[in-house]
């Protein structure tokens, strides 16, 4: 989850020259929601995020109920440059499906996506904020370049090798066995407890099935431990579309580990859907090398000010010697 505690590592390295380091010292997870950041978990880190869900869902129009489970499982892996990370994103369900006509089971991978994240732009590379020692107002008033996010772009590609009876298509119509996916990330920062990530992505492209779709997940920290979010995804396709609003929370286990809960709810009725679930996070930080951070020297007005202060000082040290 985007965490407080990601929150003030980033900001203690906006203070540095040096900030190509995707690496946080606590774990940096996506759960509970369903957004993708835009930071990677750096190079040569490897990161599990796993879930289980409950899933119940119902048709008021075709007049069918379905429930049951849903297994997550995405993997994450920091590969030739911090800025780089292959991800694996699985999704397997297994529900009871009823209705006047038919008593059946289904089960499925109902997701299986592998693609890229590259980090295209750091705002806070080579950026230092200095504190005003003259003034808390001009301290803690809002600073505009909060609204600059970091933006990462993803490619990713869909396969499917079985039927997959969740994809809300006609039966005649079959989904194609491999798709691409492409999408735009975006991730601000507001002070040291907010997170805002944008997810835009234009899904299984070139098929029937094809979509646009987004996710705008909020996330505050409570303290060192507890985070929550607020999320609304939106999917826009010829078969599918919906919006899905989610909330839920994470705790910091320690350092590597992250445990999570959530629910969420969409708004139409055909069909209606609500999920709960819990998940648990953690990454392999064994053959990550520290980055470097080399602090900044300072600003041009900064080194003046001290070239002339040395100036001054050898002066007084020369009229004493005289």
């Amino acid at each position: 989850m985007k965490s407080l505690q990601t929150l003030l590592v980033l900001g203690l390295l906006s203070s540095f020259q040096l900030t190509n380091a995707q690496f946080t010292d606590d774990i940096n997870s996506n759960r509970p929601g369903r957004s993708m950041m835009a930071f990677s978990v750096g190079k040569s880190v490897f990161q599990t995020e796993t879930g289980i869900n409950y899933v119940n869902e119902n048709h008021n129009t075709l007049d069918y109920k379905a429930s049951g489970f849903m297994a997550e499982f995405d993997l994450r892996w920091g590969l030739f440059f911090e800025q780089l990370e292959l991800i694996g994103e699985f999704q397997y369900q297994n529900d009871s499906y009823t209705s006047d006509i038919i008593d059946k089971n289904r089960s499925a991978l109902k997701k299986t996506l592998f693609g890229a994240k590259y980090l295209v732009y750091d705002p806070f590379k080579n950026y230092e904020e200095k504190p005003n020692l003259y003034s808390w107002k001009a301290n803690h008033r809002f600073k505009w370049r909060q609204m600059i996010p970091a933006v990462a772009v993803y490619g990713g590609v869909n396969l499917n090798f079985s039927d997959n009876p969740f994809n809300f298509a006609p039966v005649d119509i079959e989904e194609p066995k491999i798709s691409p996916k492409a999408m735009l990330i975006a991730q601000n920062h507001f002070g040291s407890r907010w997170v805002l990530v944008t997810n835009i992505a234009y899904n299984k492209i070139g098929t029937d099935f094809a979509s646009i779709d987004y996710i705008l997940t909020l996330t505050r920290g409570f303290n060192k431990q507890w985070s929550g979010f607020i999320e609304n995804q939106g999917f826009m396709g010829d078969y599918y579309s919906d919006g899905v609003f989610r909330m839920g929370a994470a705790y910091l286990f320690n350092k590597d580990m992250q445990i999570d809960a959530s629910i969420g709810k969409n708004l139409k009725g055909t069909p209606n859907l609500f999920t709960g679930g819990i998940g648990f996070s953690w990454r392999f930080t064994k053959n990550y090398k520290e980055v470097k951070i080399e602090k900044d020297n300072g600003s041009k007005m900064d080194k003046k000010m001290k070239k002339k202060g040395e100036k001054e000082a050898k002066k007084r040290k020369d009229a004493v010697e005289e």
